[in-house]
């Protein structure tokens, strides 16, 4: 797996997946675009924002609430790379993996608009802007192979799984 570089995007405990992406905008016409409207209730114009590769930095218990695919979806069609947290609703987790998107278990010392880089294989987070480092227990090989292929249905259409 690649290490993940990008500008960070402080939340705190319990972020729900009503605030990732509104169940409203979840209709057909939209499901191209849900990048446009990830946190528009908490943080409206945030989606605007986000470059490609960014990292979110959250607390405990991220992604709690309904179990859609569609939060971790909106979040990679936004740009964001990785989601570093305390812990993952699991859930969210699951589907977290299984459409591409990494998750990373750790508590991070960082701001929001700080240097963040993953570096999955060493198990490492390096902030930056601080110079600190924060360590994390690697994947096992099969779900980092599941992460770096884009999740689970690219695994099946390679006829890898």
């Amino acid at each position: 797996m690649e290490s993940h570089r990008g500008k960070a995007w402080r939340f705190e405990d319990h972020v729900d997946t009503d605030q990732i992406i509104p169940a409203e905008r979840l209709v057909a016409e939209n499901l191209s675009k849900m990048n446009e409207f990830v946190f528009e209730k908490v943080r409206p114009g945030m989606a605007q924002k986000i470059n490609k590769g960014d990292i979110i930095l959250a607390g405990k218990n991220f992604g709690c609430g309904s179990s859609r695919e569609h939060a971790p979806r909106s979040l990679i069609q936004a740009g964001v790379s990785c989601i570093i947290a305390e812990s993952f609703a699991r859930i969210f987790f699951r589907n977290s993996l299984n459409v591409g998107l990494l998750l990373v278990e750790c508590k991070v010392d960082a701001s929001e608009g700080d240097d963040i880089e993953v570096i999955p294989k060493a198990g490492k987070v390096i902030n930056h802007s601080t110079g600190e480092e924060f360590n994390f227990p690697q994947y096992p090989e099969f779900v980092s192979e599941l992460v770096a292929a884009g999740g689970l249905m690219s695994l099946i259409k390679e006829g890898r799984f």
